[in-house]
């Protein structure tokens, strides 16, 4: 995600919600579920070896590659009605 870190992110697509034995499946997303996050910042996933070989023709291709990913900390979950589901107030990952 293009966000700097300590930014606000507001995600608005969540699939399910889940308070004790109340659970909200969405078809395919919640309606008017939101999820609000505070970025962390970025870095770098595990490596990916992509290595192609052809036999008998002595031709191989090696190459790596490791994508970005962001990291979030989730500060609060709301459904429709607008009420926080969960109010998380440490920031640890």
């Amino acid at each position: 995600m293009p966000v700097a870190e300590g930014d606000k992110v507001e995600l608005d697509r969540v699939l399910m919600v889940s308070d004790g034995d109340k659970v909200a499946i969405g078809n395919p997303v919640v309606a008017g579920a939101k999820v609000l996050a505070t970025s962390l910042g970025t870095n770098k996933g595990e490596k990916v070896i992509i290595f192609r070989y052809k036999s008998k023709v002595r031709s191989r291709r090696k190459k790596g590659h490791r994508q970005l990913l962001t990291k979030l900390a989730i500060d609060r979950i709301t459904t429709s009605g607008g009420e926080a589901k969960e109010e998380i107030s440490s920031h640890g990952a």
